[in-house]
């Protein structure tokens, strides 16, 4: 796409400030899609190159949108197509503390969002078309997910408990804000 200026995008975005802008309530015109690729590891690429200032990835990352299964960078003036490889975010840290209805799982991603899991924020753990291994995700926002990193998913097997799954057998499963999640069949 001609005409995408990343320097105008970025100031642009930091007039927004540092929290999540009302996308929902923005509809900018489509400007095409512009080479930026958020990569299965979370690495994000601009041109093919890494963007190495963690400070411009976060601040992309609260102007990501999903319509229709396609992901965008959203300002109030523009709307521009991007690429992910897999899903949009990387959940790295995970803190379990006591709330009102039992435990509450309190994740961060790693471009600082703090999402606890719950009935908004549903954990799903789908089979890895490829590997066959756990693929676990976290609902951050918007209806993207998060990948949850294999070493908080070994943290989440280890609290787990087993219980009865439904259609027979046993599953594991953890608590957050008073919800159930199955993490799977054993």
């Amino acid at each position: 796409m001609s005409g995408f200026d990343l320097t105008e995008t970025q100031r642009q975005l930091q007039e927004q400030g540092d929290g999540i802008p009302p996308l929902e309530r923005w509809n900018p015109e489509f400007c095409g899609d512009i080479d930026m690729r958020i990569a299965r590891d979370g690495t994000w690429f601009y041109c093919g190159t890494p963007i190495g200032r963690k400070a411009m990835v976060r601040m992309f990352s609260r102007v990501l949108w999903l319509e229709d299964g396609a992901y965008f960078l959203k300002t109030p003036v523009e709307k521009v197509g991007i690429k992910v490889d897999d899903l949009p975010f990387q959940i790295v840290n995970l803190d379990v503390r006591d709330g009102a209805q039992g435990p509450e799982l309190h994740f961060t991603s790693a471009t600082d969002d703090h999402i606890v899991a719950g009935p908004a924020h549903p954990i799903e753990v789908a089979e890895d078309p490829v590997s066959g291994e756990p693929a676990p995700a976290l609902k951050v926002r918007f209806g993207m997910y998060g990948r949850i990193h294999r070493n908080l998913f070994y943290q989440l097997v280890d609290m787990a408990r087993a219980e009865p799954a439904d259609g027979g057998g046993e599953e594991l499963v953890v608590y957050s804000c008073g919800e159930r999640f199955s993490l799977g069949k054993l």
